[in-house]
């Protein structure tokens, strides 16, 4: 019942939504007076199967293929960027492809702000580093968008991720929260932001910041009693129409895997089937295996 009604007042307030991805200027405004944190919205998705058996790395793409062709959501658009931490490509789909990625933009301006700012400084009384938790684990969009304010707005986080060899075309920042339909991403500036961040200046801050599957933050009750739990780390990201997951996932055989897998599909298209299918190519890539 809980999740119905939270579900019904978010259709209301979303009346004025277009029928299809994009809304028009106010509904950024519109939604962060709703919810200062979407992404914490529960949704009741049964846990993936967890076989035992391992995937054939030579397998990952027709299966993946398969699961974002299921017929409930052939009328989205998926962008998908798997590779290792050295830059070798595991799967690949539309990378460079402008998406609204929600609050995996937060990924950007958290990045950003561990290479322009001390973890030990602080920011209302409360330091970087734990400002950055919470911006990431629990996916506060005020903290977001204060963090953006306090590094001097998109410019700046520009210069930043420039610095990390990250592409200023692949993406489009509006606001810190990814709250904004305005927001731009692709996959490729997501991944390649990921692998930058896995070794850069404030590393651990950042890693330390990403929910962990079926334990902690926006992913503490996805993917539970499944091999992606404890092993895959990530930033969630949530807008009427649109789903993105990007992290690590922490392999026993291939190292670090590094992911981003961004959908925009119909603002009328159930939350269910998209959260479980993206849940599905993540626990395939857990289980990958040479074969």
């Amino acid at each position: 019942m809980r999740y119905l009604s939270q579900c019904v007042f978010w259709a209301v307030s979303c009346l004025t939504l277009t029928s299809f991805g994009l809304v028009n200027s106010a509904d950024a405004d519109t939604a962060t007076s709703f919810n200062n944190n979407l992404d914490l919205i529960e949704i009741p998705v049964s846990s993936p199967q967890s076989e035992n058996a391992g995937i054939c790395s030579d397998r990952i793409r027709p299966i993946i293929n398969n699961i974002i062709e299921r017929p409930e959501l052939s009328q989205g658009k998926w962008a998908i960027l798997v590779q290792s931490l050295g830059g070798t490509n595991v799967y690949s789909l539309n990378p460079d492809s402008y998406m609204v990625p929600a609050s995996n933009m937060k990924l950007l301006v958290t990045a950003a702000a561990l290479q322009k700012l001390n973890p030990d400084g602080q920011i209302q009384s409360t330091s970087v580093g734990d400002w950055i938790k919470v911006t990431n684990l629990n996916s506060d969009n005020a903290y977001a968008n204060v963090l953006l304010s306090y590094l001097g707005g998109s410019q700046s986080v520009q210069q930043a991720l420039t610095s990390l060899g990250v592409d200023s075309n692949g993406y489009r920042l509006r606001d810190g929260s990814g709250l904004s339909r305005n927001n731009l991403a692709t996959p490729r500036t997501l991944v390649s932001t990921l692998r930058a961040m896995y070794r850069a200046r404030g590393h651990e801050t950042f890693l330390a910041s990403l929910p962990v599957a079926g334990i902690s933050g926006t992913l503490k009750n996805r993917l539970r009693q499944t091999t992606a739990q404890g092993t895959v780390r990530a930033k969630t990201g949530t807008l009427r129409g649109v789903r993105a997951l990007s992290g690590y996932v922490d392999h026993p055989q291939y190292g670090i895997l590094v992911f981003s897998i961004i959908t925009n599909q119909s603002i009328n298209q159930s939350s269910v089937p998209i959260v479980r299918a993206i849940d599905d190519i993540v626990l395939h890539l857990s289980k990958l295996t040479d074969c």
